[in-house]
């Protein structure tokens, strides 16, 4: 089964998913046959590998360890077009449909074509929706976007929207990388009874409680990210089979 087939497939079938969220970065080489051991204990759905910005040129590393030692498929998350990794499994091509900034809608997009038409990724059109999250975070600055107000659902409705009408496959609302607070769920059921794609949603999730509001909130997908790589072994991680198991 495809990446999209199987997010599409939550859908479908009104059940829910976990995405782990991987930045290069935060990981020393020497602990990536750890975490992959750890990722396998968790019961998710996907791994999601990139970051807004990296520094450290150990990408394609961890991909490659992910891919041969994770059950999960292995999808990346860039914040650029030079975050491709053809190893993995599929990419987020994603469109920052939030924001009015050309490079992050098609810019990237088209220097990043050459090398994803030459590689076997599924690539998923992904209609990316930037939300106030009570701090500035990296995505605000290196994206040069403003997020979508947290008390304005209706601009986030139409955005989706526009964004389904384009023929994006996926729509992910975001808080960004270290979110102080998740998304509204007033926004998030709000989005997600107007379109017919899969709703991702990421950002301040932190604790079993937040992750199961969002869920019944209407997200088909949520993401965990500064959660898990604050402590691999939390309680909220090892909850993570037993939370998906209730819908």
């Amino acid at each position: 089964m495809s990446i999209l087939s199987k997010i599409q497939t939550l859908k479908s079938q009104g059940k829910k998913g976990v995405a782990i969220l991987i930045d290069p970065d935060k990981v020393p080489v020497d602990e990536f046959e750890t975490l992959a051991s750890r990722l396998n204990c968790t019961g998710i759905d996907f791994v999601f590998v990139g970051g807004s910005l990296l520094v450290n040129d150990q990408m394609s590393k961890l991909v490659r360890t992910l891919k041969h030692r994770v059950k999960a498929p292995v999808v990346l998350f860039p914040g650029n077009a030079y975050q491709i990794c053809p190893e993995a499994d599929g990419i987020l091509f994603l469109s920052l449909i939030s924001g009015r900034n050309p490079e992050m809608l098609i810019g990237q997009h088209v220097i990043a074509v050459p090398r994803l038409k030459k590689s076997n990724l599924e690539v998923l059109p992904t209609g990316y929706m930037l939300i106030e999250s009570g701090r500035s975070t990296s995505v605000n600055y290196m994206s040069n976007t403003l997020p979508i107000p947290k008390d304005k659902s209706d601009i986030a409705v139409c955005t989706a929207m526009a964004g389904e009408l384009l023929g994006l496959r996926v729509m992910f609302m975001d808080g960004g990388s270290g979110a102080e607070k998740a998304i509204p769920t007033e926004m998030i059921s709000a989005v997600a009874g107007n379109i017919g794609v899969p709703l991702i949603v990421g950002g301040g999730i932190r604790n079993t409680q937040q992750a199961e509001t969002v869920l019944k909130a209407g997200a088909d997908l949520i993401v965990i990210g500064n959660a898990f790589e604050e402590d691999w072994d939390s309680p909220f991680i090892k909850d993570i089979p037993e939370l998906i198991s209730e819908f």
